[in-house]
């Protein structure tokens, strides 16, 4: 890596070096919450969280690399009711790199890994107002032509606090990219 660094969004879509995409580990756990932070749309959960996240749950989560600098990510899990059924718990893309692509490519690149090892459907949940994520999840299911379900899981009422109601969006049969 050369001796200057920039977080600058112009120096990185000048330089045009693709991002590495690759299991976290738990050094990528600070930069993943600074990321969800900066997102200003996920629901923040604490430093501890996202780099207990990037330990244990490496195997279904992936980083977006440009250098050495962490630049968007993906965490979730397999569902332990349902082994086929991976659920995506965040998404989310630095600014230097939003409006290329990551985000799809890295669900792609996830659910390419899960899909070989027996995941055939991916499960999330985005409240209505986010449009960005309803895109993204819509083009995934488009992309490995798979069907998109969406119903009401939580309702506002169900929240402690004020939050919008959360829909579950269910897409499979996974079976490759289409």
């Amino acid at each position: 890596m050369s001796g200057k660094h920039s977080d600058s969004a112009e120096d990185d879509k000048a330089n045009g070096r693709p991002p590495v995409i690759e299991s976290p580990s738990k050094a990528d756990g600070a930069a993943v919450w600074r990321i969800a932070r900066g997102s200003h749309k996920l629901d923040l959960n604490s430093s501890y969280a996202y780099l207990l996240w990037c330990h244990d749950f490496a195997d279904t989560s992936v980083v977006a690399r440009v250098d050495d600098r962490t630049v968007g990510f993906v965490i979730g899990y397999r569902k332990p009711t349902a082994q086929d059924i991976a659920v995506v718990w965040q998404v989310a893309v630095d600014d230097s790199q939003r409006g290329r692509g990551l985000a799809g490519r890295l669900l792609d690149d996830l659910f390419r890994r899960l899909t070989a090892s027996g995941v055939r459907h991916l499960e999330t949940t985005i409240t209505p107002d986010n449009e960005a994520s309803i895109r993204l999840f819509s083009s995934f299911a488009k992309r490995w032509n798979a069907s998109l379900e969406s119903t009401e899981l939580f309702a506002a009422a169900d929240f402690p606090d004020e939050h919008e109601p959360e829909y579950l969006y269910r897409i499979g049969p996974l079976v490759g990219v289409g």
